[in-house]
């Protein structure tokens, strides 16, 4: 869907007067939200058919309260409260921008005066922070004192190193709240009232103004199956916890509020994983897998919600997972896994799959020792298609 406006542009006759005095006019800024995503071939997918970590079965919730506590709600929440700022223009629709007025509103209905001319129209949502302790791991604005400029909104790095794909930052960054925002430029708001509806009850002239949030951070749903994991000789599964968190490269490290666009920095974002066992998997097996959920600015430079195919994405960078894992005998090491595949099928968000057969890994001696710092490819005969969520 293109992010345009939509005008209702009704007769012009029900006001009797045949020049209306009006100093100020009003317009009503009307906000919908949408994060539909569907496949390639514009067919919505159901992303809980491959979602073995958060399935339901007879052990219990796919997405527990521990899952909640962790990671937060799965899929996107709507926000109850939104910013809007408007630019004027004055009467140059390609000139600079004069002015500048702010508003902060709950509901989707935000309804004021605005001077006769042109405007620009920016909207976001407010947003709310993961951990209201700690406001470094919040999403942060950056704007320029020149009102022409964009604004974009970054994360900042955490304390975990990044040992694969990290060309510039020696560590990962904190993974953005969800982000849904609208742009419209050159509005006009006009002395001949195109567009405008009288309402006699109000004795007013009002323009009713649409606009189409998008979301511009993603969730990625990352999985790792493991096979095999319980060893029937020592009656100990060799995979016994998560101990820390993973990270997800190859991402943007900030996102432009005002074309959705991500930026050219890659990054690689930090997050959590969580260990489950004997879940139900494909064929009746049982598997224990480790899960998680992460949002990200997405794929740098690009706007996934421009992108209707995945051979369209623009992506240059490479993506690894990398999981650290304890084993039974108390040694721990990393997994890592070239996503890139995966990533740039699943360029507006989604399930990232990766498996793993304990019957042919070597347990480590010692920390690190198990040589799983090589990576271990992508499966690239895997259709992935897009992940839906969807809200009615």
């Amino acid at each position: 869907m293109a992010l345009t406006g939509c005008y209702r542009e009704p007769p012009l006759h029900l006001y009797e007067e045949p020049e209306p005095t009006i100093d100020f006019p009003f317009a009503e800024v009307k906000l919908d939200l949408y994060w539909n995503y569907k496949t390639d071939l514009g067919i919505d997918y159901d992303w809980r058919a491959e979602w073995y970590y958060g399935m339901d079965d007879e052990n219990g919730p796919g997405w527990d309260e521990t899952d909640l506590a962790t990671f937060g709600v799965l899929e996107y929440v709507e926000p109850s409260f939104f910013n809007l700022r408007r630019y004027y223009r004055g009467t140059d629709s390609q000139g600079k921008r004069i002015m500048r007025k702010d508003a902060r509103f709950s509901g989707r209905d935000y309804r004021t005066q605005y001077e006769w001319g042109f405007w620009d129209l920016l909207a976001w949502n407010e947003v709310e922070t993961l951990d209201p302790l700690d406001p470094a791991q919040s999403l942060h604005f950056e704007e320029k004192p020149d009102i022409n400029e964009p604004i974009t909104a970054y994360t900042k790095q955490t304390m975990h190193p990044v040992r694969y794909h990290a060309p510039r930052y020696q560590n990962a960054f904190y993974q953005p709240e969800q982000l849904f925002a609208a742009c419209e430029t050159g509005i006009d708001i006009n002395r001949n009232l195109e567009g405008f509806v009288y309402y006699e009850e109000e004795n007013k002239w009002i323009r009713e103004l649409k606009m189409y949030l998008e979301p511009i951070t993603y969730i990625y749903l990352p999985q790792l199956i493991i096979h095999h994991n319980y060893n029937p000789y020592t009656k100990k599964d060799r995979i016994t916890d998560v101990p820390g968190t993973a990270n997800l490269s190859g991402m943007a490290r900030y996102t432009t509020l005002n074309t959705g666009i991500a930026g050219d920095d890659a990054v690689a974002v930090n997050f959590y994983m969580r260990l489950k066992q004997e879940k139900n998997y494909k064929n009746g097996e049982k598997v224990d897998i480790v899960g998680g959920r992460l949002m990200t600015f997405g794929i740098c430079g690009q706007n996934a919600n421009r992108v209707t195919r995945a051979e369209e994405n623009n992506d240059k960078e490479h993506h690894y997972l990398d999981i650290p894992v304890m084993f039974y005998n108390g040694m721990d090491s990393t997994i890592v896994f070239d996503v890139t595949d995966q990533v740039r099928s699943r360029y507006k968000g989604g399930v990232i799959t990766v498996e793993l057969d304990m019957d042919t890994v070597r347990i480590p001696k010692h920390p690190g020792g198990s040589g799983f710092d090589a990576v271990i490819k992508d499966y690239e005969e895997v259709v992935y298609p897009d992940i839906d969520l969807s809200k009615d």
